[in-house]
């Protein structure tokens, strides 16, 4: 059964071996969020399809963190420029180490409104910053 920790006042810095994992480890130069535990932003340091913000975690410490935010929708078709605010759903996965520190080494987020599913294997491995089944 996996399990699952509660947040606990500021609990948003690396906590390093053996305790609780964090968001991978920042990559990219203007990125937010990675690195830390239970981050209310990640950002990838681009345009604004890479932008979750006021993230509530459901769940952290199990096999994967999963949990619901504001991110820029860019509908089939659109431009990123036409993209609007929508609800997310962001889960992190891969829970491993990666550089001897416990993180979730993967991440994805979709928009369950617009018919979009978590796929395991579409994702940002977030040890390394490939992007991973992405086309």
């Amino acid at each position: 059964m996996p399990v699952t920790t509660e947040p606990t006042g500021s609990d948003t810095t690396a906590q390093g071996q053996g305790g609780t994992p964090t968001l991978g480890k920042v990559w990219a130069s203007s990125q937010q969020g990675y690195g830390e535990v239970r981050p209310a932003t990640v950002f990838n340091g681009g345009d604004p399809t890479g932008l979750v913000e006021n993230i509530t975690w459901s769940s952290w410490g199990g096999s994967q963190a999963t949990g619901t935010g504001t991110g820029s929708y860019e509908a089939p078709g659109q431009s990123v420029a036409d993209s609007t605010q929508q609800q997310a759903t962001i889960v992190a996965f891969n829970l491993g180490t990666c550089d001897g520190q416990l993180m979730y080494q993967a991440i994805e987020w979709y928009y369950p409104q617009h018919g979009e599913t978590f796929h395991p294997d579409r994702y940002i491995n977030i040890c390394t910053g490939d992007y991973v089944g992405q086309g």
